[in-house]
């Protein structure tokens, strides 16, 4: 098929092209499932297993996997992570299979496997909440970014999905590719990398972004902008990234099981151990300062001054790790999707069937045997279905 750079432009993954390796791989057939000698033995000592990852607080559970010695534990080798400054630069890593698994948002796990076709599974969610919108500290209320611009990370992103839904509970309407009027309550939609959101929100570029942390906490500690909402407040526990590996290796059995069993281990242990576990991505993972990893992690749940909670109840504001991938989301996340403006090619999303696009994207034996063995009572849980409850007033 043809995949070119567009196709990851027009996702709003970032900028950045695609490498020689990356067409390579995909022409060889290497990302649509077919196995090669090194993919059967990747976590090996000859072949640790590659882990590649953006440098957002989502990547804690891979991250504390690989530095506890989770996967070691487990029987299984780890090459160091290596970071990647955009999704783009991870999409076509993994496309290439110089990496063999990563976190990534879970609206874009649907882009890679239904767009560009690439056999892709979902094992497990990396964390759940950790995401906010936020806003320049001069706007005390969501109708005055009418004529004013919001920045996502991605089009393929739960940030884009429920802030569109949250502007138009606000009688604002969404628009891109287009300047947004005052006059018809237009809000104007941008993708930008994570990384520059803080100094556009500081140079008046934008009025606000809806991304993951530690962007909203260095912006709130910083007085540069005021957390208008935690997007936990708005869809209960949803995942916002999830852990990724290639087909063959999801289909591995016992490779699929040491991995998911790793990342439960090191879940558990992030969502108790929230300040060493900060230490420790911001000693060796991830470049922004010490003090909003921290907050993110264990200062969050304690809200922040100014910020609307529509559902106390929920604890949106609380970032989690929870890996376990319901079925309920992922149906919901499909039905949400269709609502959504989105500046890249959607046809595919008029194709899935809500009932079987779980089952087909998502392999969850491995984390549901792992839950099982560790006890689900530490994540709170009482079961593997669950309703979702969402609402964007």
């Amino acid at each position: 098929m043809e995949f070119s750079r567009r196709d990851l432009l027009g996702a709003g993954i970032a900028t950045g092209a695609l490498t020689a390796g990356a067409f390579a791989a995909h022409a060889a057939g290497l990302s649509l499932g077919a196995s090669s000698s090194a993919a059967q033995a990747v976590g090996t000592e000859q072949n640790p297993l590659k882990i590649g990852y953006v440098p957002i607080v989502d990547a804690a559970p891979v991250l504390i996997a690989h530095e506890r010695g989770d996967f070691k534990a487990q029987g299984v080798h780890t090459a160091a992570p290596v970071l990647f400054r955009s999704w783009s630069s991870l999409v076509e890593a993994f496309i290439a299979r110089r990496v063999d698994i990563i976190h990534l948002l879970m609206p874009m796990s649907l882009y890679l496997r239904y767009q560009l076709r690439v056999d892709a599974k979902v094992l497990g969610w990396n964390h759940t909440n950790g995401s906010a919108l936020t806003l320049d500290p001069s706007l005390s209320s969501m109708e005055q970014l009418a004529g004013r611009t919001l920045a996502v990370p991605s089009w393929f992103s739960i940030h884009n999905i429920i802030v569109q839904q949250r502007l138009r509970a606000a009688n604002l309407r969404p628009v891109i590719r287009a300047l947004p009027d005052a006059s018809r309550s237009e809000v104007g939609l941008i993708v930008m990398s994570p990384a520059d959101m803080i100094p556009a929100l500081a140079a008046k570029t934008i009025a606000g972004f809806a991304v993951a942390d530690p962007f909203n906490a260095a912006a709130h500690l910083r007085s540069t902008g005021r957390i208008e909402q935690y997007l936990g407040d708005m869809w209960r526990d949803h995942a916002c990234c999830a852990t990724v590996v290639h087909g063959d290796i999801a289909r591995s059995g016992p490779l699929a099981e040491d991995i998911a069993a790793a990342l439960v281990s090191a879940s558990a242990f992030t969502r108790t151990e929230r300040e060493s576990s900060a230490k420790v991505l911001s000693d060796s993972y991830l470049p922004q300062d010490a003090r909003s990893i921290a907050y993110a992690l264990a200062e969050h749940e304690a809200g922040s001054a100014g910020e609307h909670c529509a559902h106390a109840n929920w604890g949106g504001n609380r970032l989690d790790f929870a890996p376990f991938p319901y079925e309920s989301y992922t149906r919901e996340l499909v039905q949400q999707f269709s609502r959504t403006l989105v500046d890249a090619p959607t046809g595919f999303l008029s194709t899935l069937n809500t009932e079987s696009v779980h089952s087909d994207l998502v392999h969850d034996g491995p984390v549901r045997a792992a839950l099982s063995a560790y006890g689900l009572q530490a994540f709170n849980m009482s079961g593997f279905e669950r309703n979702e409850e969402v609402s964007f007033g």
